[in-house]
């Protein structure tokens, strides 16, 4: 493993940093990517004092559309060779869906979705040349629930990143996995950063997960080679009634759980 790195987008906090210490645990070298260069490098040098593994890191915003090249551009001047892909960082709009700006949704879309695709396009190439890899996508049970009022375009691009994720099974055979790890809701910053943290406070506490659970499951599921992966007991048994119980009968439960998910616009 000498030369042989995990890369995690979004790994300054939440769910990003996270997985970023279970792999450190598990002895591998890591590139830490996000936007603040300040904590990134905080994060690195604690993680590699405490794990005595190689750290490094780029501070990127997947915002803009030349930064997946830019990070690739990174690792391969290092000569970094990327095993371990974990596509983590996101976001989502606050406003509804007709007060955001087109610019607002596409910067948002890259994040979610755009940079997922060329970042897994970019070391896919270098996955199938070394004989495998492994690729984790951290989607949401928005993927498998209802459309909601509230960041309109989150849940739909969430579905689109499964059945992504879904779609380099065919990969297999070069010995590279892909798993989509779908979180319900976990206590992290993403609620206060996307402007709905009180939505969140509201949600009941046996609903919300700690971001070092929700690592712990995806990492395990990721090195097992699992397709996808709903962490915690609690969601999976929400998954499973999603899939039976009319969306209706769901919203109005949800509604009176999670209340703005489903208030009209």
């Amino acid at each position: 493993m000498e030369n042989k790195f995990a890369l995690i987008t979004g790994a300054s906090s939440g769910i990003g940093l996270e997985i970023s210490k279970v792999l450190a645990k598990k002895g591998h070298n890591l590139i830490l990517i996000a936007r603040s260069k300040q904590k990134l490098e905080e994060v690195c040098e604690e993680l590699s004092n405490n794990h005595n593994i190689k750290c490094d890191y780029f501070s990127s915003d997947l915002t803009l559309i030349d930064s997946p090249d830019k990070i690739y551009d990174f690792t391969s001047q290092k000569k970094y060779d990327v095993d371990i892909l974990v596509n983590n960082a996101g976001y989502a709009l606050s406003n509804a869906f007709h007060k955001n700006t087109m610019e607002d949704e596409e910067k948002c879309l890259r994040v979610l979705g755009t940079s997922v695709i060329a970042l897994t396009k970019k070391y896919i190439n270098d996955m199938i040349s070394d004989g495998g890899g492994k690729i984790m996508i951290v989607s949401s049970v928005a993927a498998f629930a209802p459309a909601s009022s509230l960041q309109s375009l989150y849940g739909p691009v969430k579905t689109f990143m499964n059945r992504f994720s879904e779609s380099l099974s065919f990969y297999n055979k070069y010995g590279i996995t892909s798993t989509a790890v779908c979180p319900g809701y976990t206590v992290t910053n993403f609620h206060t950063a996307s402007g709905v943290q009180a939505e969140m406070d509201s949600v009941p506490n046996f609903l919300k997960k700690s971001a070092k659970r929700i690592a712990e499951e995806g990492v395990d599921a990721m090195m097992k080679g699992k397709k996808v992966c709903v962490p915690t007991k609690t969601w999976k048994i929400i998954v499973f009634l999603l899939k039976i119980i009319p969306h209706s009968v769901f919203r109005l439960v949800s509604g009176l759980l999670a209340p703005g998910r489903y208030n009209e616009v």
